[in-house]
């Protein structure tokens, strides 16, 4: 098998860490080799967040070069935007339709762009989930990303009883249930 590298990205406390850590020990138990690497810019304060899960019969380097990703994962539409240069050809972007204003936007030095999704969606395939939408249908805010998760998971591979399998092992424990049923949301979606 070829190696699978898929990028996550989102701005702080959108669950793009926990995300990664999923789809990593998802690849781990199908017996895959997996590197993972977290790139945090200003994650504490708003800013984008990073990371890269690669998964293969032999992986050396936990990072996703430049048009080389077969899954870009993005929790903001914007951040889809600023890191799509890093999905190949053929590559498939999960977009989590949510507007988060960048610092620039919030102080007016610039604005929001328009249309990413539909702009994306030319050179792209693109696959769109409202994430927010359902997590507050949920009542659990905290859930977007596993609803996004489902959504990928299908395009990513393996089955679901191995995705869910995993998220009951990496989320805490009093989530589970939540998280389970938000990935399966997205799953089905």
């Amino acid at each position: 098998m070829e190696n699978k590298n898929i990028m996550v990205v989102g701005v702080g406390g959108q669950g793009t860490l926990l995300t990664s850590r999923i789809i990593g020990k998802t690849a781990l138990s199908i017996g895959y080799d997996v590197k993972l690497s977290e790139v945090h810019g200003m994650a504490q304060r708003g800013g984008s967040v990073v990371t890269f899960v690669r998964y293969g019969e032999k992986v050396y380097t936990p990072v996703v070069e430049e048009g080389t990703a077969d899954v870009l994962i993005a929790f903001e539409t914007l951040e889809a935007l600023r890191y799509v240069h890093y999905l190949k050809k053929d590559g498939i972007l999960i977009v989590n339709n949510c507007k988060i204003d960048p610092m620039p936007v919030v102080i007016g030095a610039t604005t929001y762009p328009e249309n990413i999704i539909e702009n994306l969606s030319k050179n792209h395939t693109v696959y769109t989930i409202n994430g927010n939408e359902i997590a507050k249908n949920l009542q659990n805010t905290k859930v977007v990303n596993s609803v996004v998760l489902g959504l990928a998971a299908k395009h990513i591979g393996f089955d679901k009883e191995t995705w869910l399998e995993n998220i009951r092992k990496t989320v805490p424990q009093k989530t589970i249930e939540i998280n389970e049923k938000a990935f399966l949301i997205g799953y089905e979606n």
